[in-house]
């Protein structure tokens, strides 16, 4: 029986498990953990020309001896709960930093737009070995309130500890989406000394682009990764004065990662 199949009968069966000092729950037993100490640097708010560096954790669980799969370092935050081997799909989540005229002043008059979850779904599919297509929506919560689409095409190539992926990228985005970033209402292009016309954007197209990735292998245990990305605003975002006064339409981001592996048992 499948790890998931047996989630959902244990959880089924929960009120009789109860009271059972004996009783293994599905999640108990052998795990492999990742963790992983991450710096990004990338614009500081979307169409801008200044970068900034943030750097944040994430984890990763497998069962021991099995595979670690690829992930993209520019992939949302998500978890396989569907996983077909060559098909996997599940949630995800991104977080978005917040957008203030107080921290960039050439934005005065303009809305501020707070820190951003973005939650949704994925879907990967592996037609081969070495190639991989991935899709994933989301809705932005307290921020933005849109919706993100991010398409994904990578080939990966490995060879001994080395592993390489490359490949196209596409972001499409609702109209409350690009609002938040690209639009300028009336009353905001009277406030701002540069911008004087007021630009209500449309949804589609946001970006296209490509990333790359390049990850060592020193050991089991260890393992170091770095990445470059590069996007270009296109249709309705190219069309909006902040990037146009303040910024520009390519947008570039880079990192890079440091993993530790190790057993434990739950």
């Amino acid at each position: 029986m499948s790890f998931r199949a047996k989630f959902i009968v244990s959880f089924l069966a929960l009120p009789a498990l109860v009271g059972s000092a004996n009783a293994q729950m599905p999640w108990e037993g052998d795990w492999t953990v990742t963790v992983k100490g991450n710096v990004g640097v990338s614009p500081k708010y979307p169409g801008s020309d200044e970068l900034r560096a943030i750097p944040y954790p994430s984890m990763s669980l497998r069962r021991p001896g099995s595979p670690q799969r690829f992930s993209a370092p520019d992939d949302a935050i998500s978890f396989g709960l569907l996983d077909l081997g060559a098909f996997r799909a599940g949630p995800s989540f991104r977080y978005v930093g917040s957008r203030k005229s107080s921290d960039h002043p050439e934005l005065t008059g303009l809305r501020n737009v707070p820190w951003t979850v973005e939650g949704g779904a994925f879907m990967e599919f592996w037609p081969a070995e070495f190639a991989r297509a991935r899709v994933d929506v989301r809705y932005g919560f307290r921020g933005h309130e849109g919706i993100v689409a991010d398409f994904a095409a990578d080939g990966v190539y490995r060879d001994g500890p080395w592993t390489m992926a490359a490949g196209p990228r596409l972001v499409i985005a609702s109209r409350d989406n690009m609002s938040a970033y690209f639009g300028v209402s009336a009353a905001e292009a009277l406030a701002n000394s540069t911008i004087t016309q007021a630009y209500a954007p449309d949804g589609g197209i946001r970006s296209a682009g490509a990333a790359a990735s390049l990850s060592y292998r020193f050991s089991q245990q260890w393992a170091a990764t770095g990445y470059a990305r590069w996007d270009r605003l296109v249709g309705p975002a190219a069309d909006s004065p902040v990037p146009k006064a303040f910024g520009s339409l390519n947008q570039f981001s880079f990192g890079g990662s440091m993993a530790y592996s190790f057993d434990t048992r739950f």
